[in-house]
């Protein structure tokens, strides 16, 4: 082989490694700055999202913020830039005071007055009116990675069984409908009148009863009011779910959950 053929497969190599690592860039960029993925780890937000589910956090949603870009990337370091988020969208944001990731539902937004009595969710006075549904069902086995065992409303049911839920569609003032699950009669279901400050937003997990949420003050390691600055992104749609202990385990896929929007 000659020396000229030599040199240019030796050019050709470098120009593809080049091409790789420019386009592992260009997608670590991408992810940080657009995209974030994130799975479900526990059960505060079923039936809409379930242990296992995998999903996409649209970081541009309500703009940049500290906790949706780093600083060197921000066009404004450390500030928040774009549109607040709406009653009813599903966000994931950075816990105030655990500083851990965590997604519930919007349901208070800056200047709302939120209450919750005997289960039923009041905004600004106005009822989110509740419709029964069919009970949520599940099998009572240890779920996900950590294999933590689901809560039941007919509890004592034995591994392997049938785990039961009360299911409602509730209905937000602004007319968004969305699934909730009611287990037992707890502390959070009836709450003082919580006035949600200016920047700040009030979520709620729609497994009501199995949900740290906005409900519990932060002196109590809850969420409390969630400032604007903390929001990272919406979730809109689940890639892919797996029942199992990973996501290696195809037998657990959950097909028909595989690009299904989230309400």
């Amino acid at each position: 082989m000659s020396m000229s053929s030599k040199a240019a497969k030796r050019d050709g190599f470098l120009e593809t490694v080049k091409t790789i690592v420019y386009a592992l860039l260009i997608a670590g960029v991408f992810r940080t700055l657009f995209f974030q993925p994130f799975w479900i780890p526990s059960g505060s937000m079923k039936d809409t999202l379930l242990i296992g589910d995998f999903l996409f956090v649209n970081k541009m949603a309500y703009g940049y913020s500290r906790y949706s870009c780093p600083f060197s990337l921000c066009p404004i370091s450390g500030r928040i830039l774009g549109n607040e988020p709406e009653m009813g969208d599903v966000v994931v944001f950075r816990h105030p005071v655990a500083g851990s990731d965590f997604i519930k539902r919007v349901v208070g937004l800056p200047g709302d007055k939120v209450q919750v009595k005997d289960g039923v969710l009041f905004i600004n006075g106005i009822e989110a009116t509740q419709e029964p549904q069919p009970p949520f069902e599940e099998i009572f086995e240890k779920q996900g990675p950590v294999g933590s065992l689901p809560q039941c409303t007919n509890a004592g049911v034995a591994l392997g069984g049938v785990c039961v839920k009360e299911r409602f569609t509730e209905t937000l003032p602004n007319g968004l409908t969305h699934s909730i699950l009611n287990i037992r009669s707890s502390q959070l279901d009836n709450t003082p009148v919580f006035t949600v400050p200016e920047g700040h937003f009030f979520f709620m997990g729609d497994n009501r009863d199995n949900s740290t949420d906005s409900r519990v003050a932060q002196s109590a390691l809850g969420v409390g009011f969630v400032p604007f600055e903390n929001l990272i992104g919406r979730a809109d749609r689940i890639m892919f779910s797996s029942a199992g202990r990973s996501m290696l385990f195809f037998w657990t896929w959950r097909g028909d959950r595989f690009f299904k929007g989230i309400e």
